[in-house]
């Protein structure tokens, strides 16, 4: 069974997979998907996957569950939740029926969350068992929206999806420095480079010599430390700029679009369109 971007294997007592309750993402790029299903008589779920994945049991039920070389047997609550970071091998199974919500979140988005929430190093933690009853909620949210087709626009999913992000940074994160990994100081000093010259052509080059690194050699750590590629970041630069902007209502859509570095009014609009899922008129709204 597909859940983001990756197959995850599910099956119930029959063999099959379970009932699909909800599933979706709404339009944009929020870096998070979520699925509710239902198992019956059975539940067994396994995966090495590429993103991470917080799971919640809607009813309680006893359940074995392992992650990497760590395994629990325990009677799990109802609203309980397993956290699973991506590339980790993990598995999940009970002996009865059992209904689940699955938050699959992209690395790269929850890698850009973190460093906007001065969380730079922050990498998620594994859990095979805790309560988040935030996070629930905001999952729950999440999937009542996608089974009533977004009944309140990809807007409201996307700020829903980021309070999902900044709830998961704020409680199951840790700090994890890699060596040669980008430091919060340089990243400020970048940040505030763009934001100087949002108006104005910004070369890879002019970033790297910021961070005292090469080109090649700091478009890796960057990508590595922050999700983004350092031109796809600019883009999220200006384009958070352009959103403001546009939300204030004082400029117009043009000179917004110049001051912000995009080419003209059509390109901006194509760049709120791809991330926020929405027209610059319903944008604007």
């Amino acid at each position: 069974m597909r859940i983001g971007s990756d197959e995850i294997d599910l099956a119930q007592k029959d063999g099959n997979p379970p009932m699909t309750l909800a599933a979706g993402s709404a339009p944009g790029e929020s870096g998070v998907s979520v699925t509710s299903v239902r198992f019956q008589g059975h539940m067994h779920v396994s995966a090495t996957a590429r993103q991470h994945f917080v799971w919640f049991m809607s009813r309680p039920l006893r359940i074995d569950c392992r992650i990497g070389g760590q395994t629990l047997r325990h009677d799990a609550p109802a609203g309980s939740l397993a956290i699973c970071p991506a590339c980790a091998d993990w598995m999940a199974a009970a002996e009865e029926s059992a209904d689940a919500l699955m938050a699959s979140v992209d690395p790269g988005w929850l890698a850009l969350a973190a460093a906007e929430e001065s969380a730079l190093d922050a990498q998620i933690t594994e859990r095979l068992s805790g309560y988040d009853g935030t996070l629930l909620e905001l999952a729950g949210a999440l999937v009542a929206e996608s089974s009533d087709s977004y009944p309140n626009g990809p807007l409201f999913w996307n700020d829903v999806a980021s309070s999902f992000l900044d709830s998961l940074i704020a409680r199951h994160t840790r700090e994890s420095k890699p060596r040669g990994a980008l430091d919060k100081a340089v990243l400020d000093r970048l940040r505030d480079y763009v934001m100087e010259h949002l108006d104005e052509s910004i070369e890879v080059a002019s970033l790297a010599d910021i961070a005292a690194r090469s080109p090649f050699h700091f478009t890796r750590v960057f990508t590595r430390s922050v999700g983004l590629t350092p031109h796809r970041y600019v883009v999220h630069l200006r384009l958070n700029r352009a959103v403001e902007l546009v939300r204030e209502g004082r400029s117009s859509l043009a000179e917004i679009a110049a001051c912000t570095g995009f080419a003209d009014q059509s390109h901006l609009s194509r760049w709120v369109r791809r991330v926020k899922g929405v027209s610059l008129t319903q944008l604007a709204a």
